[in-house]
């Protein structure tokens, strides 16, 4: 059982930045897809960014150049740094993990997911 905890986010202005932090535990050393989902106001859960086995990473097309995933082994931490932050970036942000499917960034039934952290953008 992985455990996920997600925190950082806040309400900032269009163009700030924000750090999401996810801590995660439980992992039993095996190939996994770790990474961050997003779902807005009124819309359903979307993928935005995650980091594949070994450390391929992969980013949707609006976040791309703008976001960045990393992750501290040593602090079990995974990372999203957002900058130029839109309103269209306004979300609950959750940290997902799951073993490698094949299909990028998909987490499936019997993946983990953290409690959520709130990013409001606007102005």
């Amino acid at each position: 059982q992985v455990q996920l905890v997600e925190s950082g986010g806040g309400l900032v202005q269009p163009g700030d930045s924000l750090r999401l932090s996810c801590v995660a535990s439980g992992f039993t050393g095996d190939a996994h897809v770790i990474g961050w989902f997003r779902q807005a106001p009124g819309k359903g859960r979307d993928w935005v960014s995650c980091i594949v086995g070994q450390g391929n990473l992969h980013y949707r097309d609006d976040v791309k150049g703008r976001f960045t995933i990393s992750r501290d082994n040593a602090k079990n931490t995974v990372y999203l740094q957002m900058n130029s932050l839109q309103p269209e970036d306004t979300a609950v942000y959750y940290c997902a993990a799951d073993r490698i499917t094949g299909y990028g960034c998909y987490v499936g039934p019997n993946g983990s997911w953290g409690q959520g952290t709130q990013v409001t953008v606007s102005s």
